[in-house]
C-alpha cells in the first residue's frame, strides 16, 4: 500500500510518499536526490529512540554517510535557543549547500529543522521524514517553518519546500492515542474547508481509523495529503486560498499561548479542534452559517475523542481578554484587525479580513463558560 501525491511547484515540485514500510526504504528512495551520500538528520529524541534504527539501516545500504542532531520532544524546542543550537551543529558538519538535512520527528522538529535548513549557508535542501498524524497529513507538506517567540506562535519563520516527504504509516502504532487524536483534527479541517463528503466520511470513520485501520488512516492521509497539495500549489505563500487552511488556528493558537505553548497541557490539534468548533459556532452567531451545522461539527469533534468547548479543554479557565489579546498578534492580522477563517457552512470557509473586534470579544466571554 503506497501512495505518491505530488506539491507541483514547477521546478520546485517535490513528492509525498505515503505508505507501510517506507522508513526500510528510505535510503533507496532518498539516494537519487543527493549528488553525494550526505545527510544530516535533525531528529526528535523520542522518535529517534524507537524508530531510529530502521532508518539508520537503510541509509547504510544506500551506502550514505550520516550525522544525528537530537532534539527534546515538544514546542519548547521551537524556540531561539534551539535553533541556534541546531543551526551551529549543521554549521559543525561542514554540510555543502547541496548536501541534504532531514527532518525526522513530528511538527515541531520538521518547523525547526526546515527553518535552520532554509537560513544555514542560505538554503540546504531538506527531507521531511514526520512521525506523528499530524505532521503526516499537515505541518511536512507546504513550506512553512518556523520558532516560536514570546509575541506568538510560528511568528519567526520562513516559507523553504522539502525536497520529499516520506510519511510512514508504520511509525503511528506508537503514538499514543491523544496524539493520533490530536492529528484528526487536521484531517477532519480539510472537510470542513471545502469537501463536505469527506467530513462526512471522517465523522463516519473516525473511530475505525483512530483506532489502527490501515486502510481508512490511509485513506484519510491520503485525502488531506492531496487537498493540502493541491491548495499549496495554487497558493504557496498563503495570499489567498492557503489561508483557509488556518480555520480554527486563530482561536487554537490563542489557547496554546495561554499555556505557554506546553504540549503536555495542550496539543496543538487539541487547541485547534475546539478553535473549529468555535469558528463554527461564531459563524452561526453572526448569522453566516447555521447553527445546524455548528452542531454537526461539535459532534464529529466529540466523537474524535477531541473537545469543542473551552470549559472542557485542558489548561482553563480561560480569560476572554488574554484570549484576544493573543489572537491580535496572530500573523494573518491585517492592518491591526483579525484576520479569522470563518465558514458560510461546512465545506465553504472564508477568510474574513478586519473581524468585528467587539464581536469577537463577546463571543469569547460567552464561549469560554459554555
Amino acid at each position: 500500500m503506497r501512495q505518491s501525491i505530488s506539491v507541483a511547484l514547477d521546478k520546485r515540485t517535490y513528492q509525498v510518499d505515503i505508505g507501510q514500510g517506507l522508513l526500510a526504504q528510505a535510503g533507496a528512495i532518498l539516494r537519487p536526490l543527493m549528488k553525494r551520500p550526505r545527510i544530516a538528520i535533525v531528529a526528535d529524541a523520542q522518535a529517534w529512540a524507537l524508530h531510529g534504527h530502521t532508518f539508520e539501516t537503510s541509509l547504510s545500504q544506500a551506502g550514505i554517510r550520516w550525522d544525528v542532531i537530537e532534539i527534546a520532544p515538544g514546542e519548547a524546542s521551537k524556540s531561539f535557543a534551539s535553533l541556534e543550537r541546531v543551526t551551529e551543529a549543521l554549521l559543525g558538519l561542514n554540510l555543502e549547500r547541496s548536501d541534504l538535512i532531514v527532518a525526522f520527528g513530528g511538527g515541531v522538529t520538521g518547523d525547526l529543522a526546515g527553518f535552520a535548513a532554509g537560513i544555514t549557508k542560505r538554503g540546504i535542501d531538506f527531507v521531511q521524514v514526520p512521525t506523528t498524524l499530524l505532521a503526516q497529513v499537515d505541518s511536512s507538506v507546504g513550506g512553512k517553518t518556523a520558532i516560536n517567540a514570546q509575541a506568538g506562535k510560528n511568528l519567526v519563520g520562513l516559507f523553504w519546500q522539502p525536497r520529499h516527504v516520506l510519511a510512514d504509516l508504520d511509525v503511528l502504532s506508537t503514538l499514543p492515542d491523544r496524539d493520533r487524536r490530536a492529528g484528526w483534527a487536521e484531517i477532519l479541517k480539510i472537510g470542513l474547508i471545502g469537501d463536505r463528503p469527506f467530513f462526512e466520511w471522517c465523522r463516519d470513520h473516525a473511530a475505525q481509523a483512530l483506532a489502527g485501520d490501515m486502510d481508512d488512516l490511509a485513506y484519510a492521509i491520503g485525502q488531506a495529503v492531496a487537498a493540502k497539495a493541491r491548495i499549496v500549489a495554487e497558493d504557496e505563500r498563503e495570499a489567498g486560498v492557503r489561508a483557509l487552511l488556518n480555520l480554527g488556528h486563530t482561536f487554537g493558537h490563542a489557547f496554546e499561548a495561554c499555556v505557554g505553548f506546553d504540549e503536555q497541557i495542550l496539543r496543538h490539534g487539541e487547541a485547534v479542534a475546539c478553535g473549529m468548533a468555535m469558528a463554527f459556532r461564531f459563524s452561526a452567531h453572526q448569522g453566516l452559517c447555521r447553527e445546524d451545522d455548528a452542531r454537526l461539527v461539535e459532534a464529529a469533534i466529540d466523537a474524535a475523542g477531541l473537545i469543542s468547548r473551552p470549559s472542557q479543554l485542558p489548561g482553563g479557565p480561560w480569560s476572554a481578554e488574554a484570549l484576544f489579546d493573543a489572537m491580535t498578534h496572530d500573523k494573518k492580522n491585517e492592518n491591526g484587525a483579525i484576520t479569522l477563517i470563518l465558514t458560510r457552512g461546512i465545506g465553504a470557509a472564508f477568510v474574513q479580513k478586519a473581524a468585528d473586534a467587539g464581536a469577537v470579544r463577546t463571543f469569547l466571554q460567552k464561549d469560554i463558560h459554555i
